[in-house]
Order: C-alpha cells, then structure tokens, then sequence
C-alpha cells in the first residue's frame, strides 16, 4: 500500500479475520460484502526458463492457460510452485497482491475488469482486501487487460 501511496493512487482497505483454513474468493467477497464478481485474485505463473508473469482473474473464475500464455507470448506456462511464492514475490498464498511485488512482472488484468470501475484484490495480507480503481490497478502496475479466463 506505501506503492500507492506514493503515487497518490486513491484505495479502500478491508480487513477482516481468517481462519485456520484457506477462505474462498466467494467467502472473501462476502466478508467484504462486495460482489463476487468485482473481488479478483492473483495468480503467479512461469515459463519454462523461471520467468514470471502475473494474472488477475475474478475470484469466481479459471485462468485459462493457452489464452494466457498467448498473451504474454509465451508458447507454455504453469502456475509457479507454492513453495517460490514468498521469495518471489514477497507474498504468501491468500495474501498475494498485483500491488508491490518485489519484482515488476508483467501483468495482465481479466477483461471482465472493464464491467466495473473498481475492483478488490488482495493488499498484500490474508486479512487484507484493497479496492482500487481498474485504470489505477493497470497503471501501477504497468499491466494490460486481456481475456484470460475460461469462457
């Protein structure tokens, strides 16, 4: 969030309490209380040389990989394994932002996005969603939109 405060990006921070287990992208969104729809999740791929690449798709939805891969111009991708997650990109499952990465990966945003003027995504903690304004999500993070999901 010190990101988008530095680039005076407007965001709305929820937090709430998670459990033990894994919450789904559904009970987020109703903790929230905010359409499932509009409530996104970030996804950390790999091509077969270890190079990265973000997606954001809603909460509710499949990344489909040969639209992603496409894409980004790759010919294969594969989510990168759990374990790489934190040193990559500074995040834990659950808590993965598009926001503040270590690293600046390319980034693409669904284009469902577009239904909406703001989106969720995760502020970097389990217990952290931020809204922020698509142009602003695709700005910051030097991304682009494009269908990624299964139809």
């Amino acid at each position: 969030m010190r990101m988008l405060d530095r680039a005076k990006i407007k965001y709305e921070v929820h937090s709430f309490e998670v459990p033990e287990e894994h919450l789904s992208g559904a009970e987020v969104a109703e903790l929230i209380q905010a359409n499932v729809k509009t409530v996104f999740k970030t996804l950390v791929l790999e091509n077969t040389k270890h190079e990265h690449f973000v997606f954001v798709i809603p909460v509710s939805e499949t990344l489909d990989m040969k639209k992603a891969a496409a894409l980004v111009g790759e010919k294969k991708l594969q989510l990168m394994p759990l374990d790489n997650l934190k040193n990559v990109t500074g995040y834990i499952r659950g808590g993965c932002s598009p926001v503040g990465m270590k690293t600046l990966f390319p980034t693409v945003v669904d284009k469902s996005c577009e239904n909406y003027s703001h989106i969720s995504v995760s502020g970097g903690l389990r217990t952290m969603q931020i809204t922020i304004a698509v142009e602003d999500l695709i700005t910051i993070t030097k991304g682009k939109i494009g269908a990624v999901i299964h139809e």
